[in-house]
């Protein structure tokens, strides 16, 4: 199927920044919408940010006024700008993105999940 590459993930200090990446070849998949999810160990996997295809985002409100996502159709990619980041914003973070193939069939794909730890 289908491949998301993501990348951006790391270890940071309390109050550091992070971007993450979430691409796909154009060749075959165009993105028109997409969802940040993360999930930490021992904890239900939650929604952080999605944008539609119309450009609409949505957060959850954890991270509101830290976070942005955003699409970059030339480059075909979405990303995750994490700022002010907190101990509790550790977890593994996955990219879901729906679009087109070149062939015209429609498409949603998942990354592989990129880990994000923050320190105190």
């Amino acid at each position: 199927q289908v491949q998301l590459v993501e990348s951006g993930g790391g270890l940071v200090q309390a109050g550091g920044s992070l971007r993450l990446s979430c691409a796909a070849s154009r060749s075959i998949f165009s993105i028109n919408a997409a969802t940040w999810y993360r999930q930490a160990p021992g904890k239900q996997r939650e929604l952080v940010a999605q944008i539609t295809s119309g450009g609409t985002t949505n957060y959850v409100d954890s991270v509101k006024g830290r976070f942005t996502i955003s699409r970059d159709n030339a480059k075909n990619t979405v990303y995750l700008q994490m700022n002010s980041l907190k101990p509790e914003d550790t977890a593994v973070y996955s990219c879901n993105a729906r679009g087109f193939m070149v062939q015209g069939a429609f498409v949603n794909a998942w990354g592989q999940g990129t880990q994000v730890t923050v320190s105190s």
